[in-house]
């Protein structure tokens, strides 16, 4: 199993990275979280998961522990994958993520691609005493980032990677862009998509 990677990042996007180690990339599934935190890096730590299925094996990677631990708790409710924890720490962070569970915040679920009112209920009833037991440590996650003119693009392609069909997500990507003149991060305008869809 791999803990984590540490190496250069030779490729980056809200999605997925390349963290080349000795001249072998390693191609590692992120949420916007992480993504958030590492925009400006060229050298990484990503603490990380390994999903093993029959067809493929796939790398998830993580700023800290604690999302890496979250992201452990949230594929063990049945009906939650791998992509869907990742879409659910693209929406929220992990903090505000914890808190909707303690909270029994259903309806910051239901939001979530791929969570329904059921799996909601199901993900507070497995996960609320585990949660509640290791305590909510909050942090503030400040995020550094250059406007780029790419960000409709790099955009376009996160949310077309976590499932979203590309006629559903265009004109509100578009719609993002023109209500809120200081979107000029990738990771800000797929939050503001991801409000939209929801």
């Amino acid at each position: 199993m791999i803990a984590y990677l540490d190496g250069k990042l030779s490729y980056k996007s809200p999605t997925n990275v390349y963290i080349d180690i000795g001249g072998i990339a390693y191609d590692v599934n992120i949420s916007l979280f992480t993504y958030g935190k590492i925009e400006t890096l060229d050298k990484v730590k990503l603490y990380t998961v390994m999903i093993v299925r029959e067809d493929s094996q796939t790398l998830y990677g993580f700023y800290d522990i604690g999302e890496k631990e979250l992201f452990k708790k949230l594929i063990s409710v049945s009906g939650i994958g791998p992509n869907t924890a990742r879409v659910i720490l693209s929406y929220m962070t992990p903090d505000e993520t914890k808190s909707a569970i303690l909270s029994n915040n259903v309806a910051a679920f239901k939001k979530v691609k791929g969570v329904g009112p059921k799996t909601a209920q199901r993900l507070m009833l497995d996960l609320k005493d585990k949660i509640a037991k290791e305590g909510l440590t909050l942090e503030s996650h400040n995020l550094t980032g250059n406007a780029s003119n790419t960000i409709r693009e790099e955009a376009l392609a996160a949310l077309l990677s976590l499932g979203f069909q590309k006629s559903q997500v265009v004109s509100k990507i578009d719609k993002a862009l023109a209500s809120d003149s200081e979107i000029v991060q990738v990771e800000a305008l797929i939050k503001a998509v991801l409000k939209i869809l929801a």
